[in-house]
């Protein structure tokens, strides 16, 4: 089957429909996935997008056409797919393109928890599988059952903090349409402190208020807006299909994954002393710092939940972040959630007797960060990369993950982007003056 070779990603499957990505595709990756892991059994959830239905219609058909039985556990988001897999221990498949602009679809991949397939490990093979037709002969034909483990799922996520220990909160939540909202209510009906006010709860494909991905400012402009003006404690922001999380403090600021990751980590040092926990490549020092502060081992992993989970089983760490919002939690069997994250924030702030902006201040005042700044290039990455490398070789050097150069008061880290013609460079100085000078200086060397 001719298909476009762009949709298998380094983490996903991800193409606009029906363009790259429309049902006979569709069908034929459900053939594959089961013919390649030769499963009996396998979940099946989707989103809201308007091709969903559709694209979960053609998924299960190619699932069933090669043996495999379908559960089928509905429209969900993410953390709740995962939390699927884990409590029944088969593979699966998730009908979603995350954040991605509305026209695009996708799947993304459970091998079995905490193993996704990656472009590494199944992707191309799956790809090799669509292209050539190289599908096993099916002894059977599968069929489907329907299965709601959406109370289970509130239980469970609610068993990892105690609700009763929460103090009074005033808490705003942007779901932005996507799949959050709904679960998101039931969790919260059990925590009679907290004032939860909705922005966007209803699942909607066409997307009518703002887009599925909070790291971009306009996304979240309203609610930062909100938080301020309505006073709340804290804002929560989630991408499209749940399993990326964001913050807006109580001055109505976004505030980073790096000190969210650092601040978390040492909030699960509290529960679990001298535990282990993992953070990505661009992260602040915070990060590491606050974690060994804490009596915690700070361990770095490449970008990538593939690697974050693969690694933090391996180690058997209590929690992982990365700085793009994606949280995982050992308690969640190694996944990324974005409902488990918010609870933990709220627990951190109730026993801490302390607002999240009291909490930065320490940060703010001693690491300065770029945030992540995209360029779209057009010559070679690596060529980029070893220039950068070459211009700053008296620091330190590493190619753990792109390139990253250290110096005693700044660092930097620029890695291309898997799905883009971009390089993503991320920056931290121990002054903004400083943070500013060689941010720019990095920006035009890449620029140029």
């Amino acid at each position: 089957m001719k298909v476009n070779p762009t949709i298998f990603k380094a983490y996903d499957i991800r193409g606009i429909y029906p363009d790259d990505l429309n049902e006979d595709v569709g069908y034929a990756i459900g053939r594959a996935f089961a013919s390649f892991l030769g499963v009996e059994q396998v979940i099946v959830g989707r989103d809201m997008r308007l091709s969903s239905p559709a694209q979960f219609e053609a998924v299960t058909s190619g699932l069933m056409a090669q043996g495999a039985d379908v559960i089928n556990i509905g429209m969900v988001s993410t953390d709740q797919y995962y939390f699927a897999c884990a409590k029944l221990g088969y593979a699966g498949m998730m009908v979603t393109a995350s954040h991605n602009p509305a026209q695009y679809s996708g799947f993304k991949m459970v091998k079995k928890m905490p193993q996704l397939l990656s472009g590494d490990e199944g992707i191309q093979d799956l790809r090799r599988i669509v292209e050539t037709d190289a599908f096993e002969t099916p002894s059977r034909q599968g069929h489907m059952t329907d299965l709601d483990l959406s109370e289970e799922f509130v239980n469970y996520v609610l068993g990892l903090i105690n609700p009763a220990a929460l103090r009074p909160l005033k808490v705003i939540a942007d779901t932005g349409n996507g799949m959050v909202g709904p679960i998101l209510q039931r969790v919260f009906a059990h925590l009679p402190a907290v004032d939860l006010t909705g922005m966007y709860l209803e699942p909607d494909g066409s997307l009518p208020n703002h887009g599925l991905d909070p790291l971009q400012p306009e996304n979240r402009a309203e609610l930062q807006a909100r938080v301020s003006a309505e006073g709340a404690d804290i804002g929560f922001a989630f991408d499209g299909d749940g399993d990326r999380f964001f913050t807006i403090d109580d001055r109505g600021e976004f505030m980073s994954g790096d000190f969210l990751t650092a601040l978390m980590g040492r909030h699960y040092l509290e529960k679990y002393p001298g535990a282990k926990i993992v953070y990505d490549v661009r992260a602040s020092w915070a990060v590491p710092d606050l974690i060994t502060a804490a009596g915690g081992t700070p361990l770095m992993e490449r970008v990538g939940h593939a690697f974050i989970k693969r690694r933090m089983a391996a180690e058997e760490a209590v929690y992982g972040g990365e700085v793009t919002g994606h949280y995982y939690f050992k308690d969640f069997f190694y996944a990324d959630s974005g409902i488990v994250p918010a609870l933990i924030i709220m627990e951190m702030l109730s026993q801490q007797k302390a607002s999240l902006s009291e909490l930065l201040a320490p940060l703010e005042a001693k690491y300065f960060i770029s945030g992540e700044i995209n360029t779209r290039i057009k010559s070679d990455p690596q060529t980029k990369m070893k220039e950068l490398a070459e211009t700053f070789r008296e620091a330190e050097v590493t190619w753990f993950d792109g390139v990253s150069v250290e110096y005693d008061d700044w660092h930097f880290n620029v890695r291309p982007s898997n799905t883009e013609p971009l390089l993503r460079l991320n920056l931290e100085a121990t002054s903004q003056a400083l943070m500013i000078e060689k941010r720019d200086q990095v920006l035009e060397i890449i620029r140029g």
